[in-house]
């Protein structure tokens, strides 16, 4: 997410017959190796998954079978997501009038169990539960507070596969008044919907392990009123179809992502859709309020991505762009292969922060967020390095800049290693994140450094990271022990003085 200090109608026919504006060469990313979800499950050994409750009816009914944990293992959000299962593939088929403010939808979730499951819960807030059935039967189900819990027909053996589907109606109500993002999950706009869920607010839209330590596969199909546009994560499936006044929008994204991510963005956007001077498709879509930044989010996300491949190492996804819709969130945040910025047309400096995230926040997705700083102070850094890269300030300049704060400037009383979940966001994760990463540099020196950011990501690609792994791995690249220096900048609450 960036910062919290930033404060003509595309259909159908439109999407179908837009041109190439970009120069095909050999692509950064050809987008065809796409991992098994199963096989990028994120090392468990660190979390514990709040206990789950069993009654004498479950031990009777699974035969010996228990109910999966309410929670799925971060103590800094106890309930967020769920034990018992991981889920690998969601099919999400939408339908949402804006002038209602009323979205049906039907959820499908492919998942495997981790235990030998008597019931589990899927994260969902509102609407009203018709129906769920559990491969193909139907399951009893119940509410509390944002907790759906199912029980099928029959337990369900340890890592066996099954599917649920939930069909479910309402109106979304997003979360807001939050002392992390103010408002944010499934956002009502003048002309559609403005999805940013960042950390927890994919279940403000649709049930499921709403997480980032459970990535998953995506479809959606989103229906829509004809002349709206939705837009989602990935890539579209064929061309969008008007039918009875509705078109209907398929999009897929094949590679895992964190439920955080997921966005069905809708609304009137203007397009540029092609590749990237090297070869990777770009889609850049704004609200026509905004219709004037509309070439310039396209070629400077493409150029962008391009640079950041060399950098981080091939582009983790089979697409990049952007989306500029006119809700005034007064943030950006990193959706997986389509960054949302609400409300304004974003500066180089932004852009570059949130194509950084592909890498790190997306591809490379925090186990727990108290960890959060390896996603926001990467994408600083990646600030500072686009910044040196276009002849501007350099990376030392600024983190000189940031360093001359004094010593009583709250920016040292908080140390950006230990995210607190009740203030994530705080401007220490990002810049004194990005500067703990200035001062490895200069300790390690840039060859090393910059290897370590290319095997940071090879090695974790569209898996789950720690903070101790980064550590360790910065360790055995450089061949220093850097216990220290990470120390310092990242878990004691006063200016560092040596680097």
């Amino acid at each position: 997410m960036a910062s919290k200090r930033l404060a003509t109608t595309a259909t159908a026919a439109l999407l179908s017959t837009l041109g190439t504006v970009g120069t095909v060469a050999c692509s950064t990313s050809s987008g065809e190796s796409v991992p098994s979800v199963s096989s990028v499950k994120p090392d468990t050994s660190t979390v514990s998954p709040l206990k789950p409750v069993a009654s004498a009816s479950d031990v009777v009914a699974g035969r010996g079978a228990l109910p999966g944990a309410p929670g799925i293992g971060d103590a800094d959000f106890p309930t967020d997501g769920n034990g018992g299962y991981d889920v690998g593939h969601y099919g999400l088929t939408l339908s949402y009038d804006p002038p209602s403010k009323h979205l049906s939808g039907v959820t499908r979730i492919e998942a495997r169990a981790t235990q030998d499951l008597s019931r589990f819960n899927l994260d969902l807030s509102g609407f009203t539960v018709s129906r769920i059935t559990v491969d193909g039967k139907p399951a009893k189900f119940d509410r509390a507070g944002t907790e759906l819990s199912v029980t099928p027909a029959s337990a369900i053996p340890n890592a066996a596969a099954f599917n649920v589907e939930v069909a479910y109606a309402g109106e979304p109500k997003p979360v807001r008044g939050s002392s992390n993002l103010g408002t944010y999950g499934f956002i009502p706009t003048r002309d559609g919907a403005f999805v940013t869920c960042q950390p927890n607010g994919a279940k403000t839209w649709f049930p499921g392990n709403d997480h980032p330590s459970d990535k998953a596969s995506y479809d959606f199909d989103v229906t829509v009123p004809a002349g709206l546009t939705a837009l989602a994560n990935g890539e579209l499936v064929g061309t969008p179809k008007t039918a009875g006044g509705k078109t209907t929008f398929r999009w897929r994204e094949s590679h895992p992502m964190a439920s955080y991510l997921a966005t069905m963005t809708l609304g009137k956007f203007e397009m540029l859709q092609g590749t990237t001077p090297g070869g990777l498709k770009n889609i850049a879509a704004v609200d026509p309020r905004f219709r004037s930044s509309l070439r310039k989010l396209y070629d400077v996300s493409g150029r962008v991505t391009d640079y950041w491949s060399t950098i981080f190492g091939p582009y983790p996804f089979s697409s990049t762009g952007g989306v500029v819709d006119d809700f005034p969130a007064g943030y950006a945040l990193e959706n997986q292969t389509k960054p949302m910025y609400g409300g304004f047309a974003p500066g180089d400096d932004i852009i570059a922060h949130e194509l950084a995230h592909q890498w790190f926040g997306d591809s490379l997705s925090i186990t727990r967020w108290k960890d959060l700083w390896l996603n926001e102070g990467f994408a600083t850094y990646a600030e500072w390095l686009w910044s040196e890269h276009e002849g501007q300030a350099t990376a030392e300049q600024l983190f000189r800049r940031q360093y001359a704060a004094a010593a009583d400037d709250p920016i040292w009383s908080y140390a950006p290693g230990r995210a607190r979940p009740d203030d994530l966001f705080n401007n220490s994760v990002y810049t004194r994140g990005g500067m703990a990463l200035h001062a490895l540099r200069q300790r390690i020196g840039d060859p090393a450094f910059f290897r370590l950011l290319k095997e940071w990501n090879s090695t974790h690609r569209y898996g789950n990271v720690t903070t101790p792994e980064f550590v360790a791995m910065a360790e055995k690249i450089s061949g220093k022990k850097l216990g220290p220096l990470f120390d310092a900048w990242l878990f004691t609450p006063k200016k560092p003085t040596t680097w």
